[in-house]
């Protein structure tokens, strides 16, 4: 089995903002947008490895993202080198991700973890990790 991980689904109040801010993501780390069938509710991105995560909109939710609750807290992503982090750090800002513990940056996580996490206005959480 290649990838134990099938796809991840978010779900979203709103598909235009949160969908931009997870487009510019994903396809800057490579992952394309798949397309198919044309699903007016929700936006589906794919890694190469054949993961992919869904994000849509639906009536049922009850309530904000709140990744202090039970539940999802965030997600964390793979990407090459610090130099990509550093990269992506340049560009979030103005792509709809605020940059989180940034005096920190790039070892929040510790002082032998190189990453970079941010949040969109919604309340997504995303932690970038480089391989090095």
């Amino acid at each position: 089995m290649a990838n134990v991980v099938h796809h991840i689904e978010l779900w979203t109040r709103d598909l235009g903002a949160t969908g931009a801010a997870f487009h510019w993501l994903f396809t800057e780390l490579g992952w394309r947008e798949d397309t198919a069938g044309g699903w007016s509710n929700g936006r589906i991105w794919q890694h190469p490895s054949g993961v992919y995560v869904v994000l849509e909109a639906s009536a049922a939710i009850t309530g904000p993202q709140n990744r202090h609750h039970a539940g999802l807290n965030h997600l964390a992503l793979r990407v090459g080198s610090r130099a990509d982090l550093d990269h992506l750090r340049q560009l979030c800002g103005d792509r709809g991700w605020a940059e989180l513990f940034p005096e920190r940056y790039p070892h929040a996580g510790g002082p032998t973890h190189t990453a970079l996490f941010i949040e969109n206005a919604e309340g997504f959480e995303i932690e970038l990790v480089a391989d090095e």
